[in-house]
């Protein structure tokens, strides 16, 4: 099946409650991201919620990259 529509696909499929839980919005080092917690030390960078195209070429914040609790000195809830 083609699904022709500019809509995102988290609108179209939405993602479980269970899976979403474990996420949350955060500001490390003056970027907006999601995270998810994966297990008491770490979390990883889920998406870049951020209009400037430096930050996404930044390694140490790109999707997939894991960032211990003990660097979120510059962590901030939304």
């Amino acid at each position: 099946m083609i699904l022709y529509t500019m809509m995102p696909s988290e609108l179209i499929f939405p993602a479980e409650q269970v899976e979403q839980s474990k996420q949350k919005l955060i500001t490390y080092q003056g970027v907006s991201m999601l995270v998810e917690q994966t297990d008491s030390e770490y979390v990883e960078v889920v998406r870049i919620l951020s209009s400037d195209p430096q930050h996404y070429l930044n390694q140490q914040l790109c999707p997939g990259a894991k960032i211990s609790f003990a660097n979120l000195g510059g962590l901030s809830a939304l």
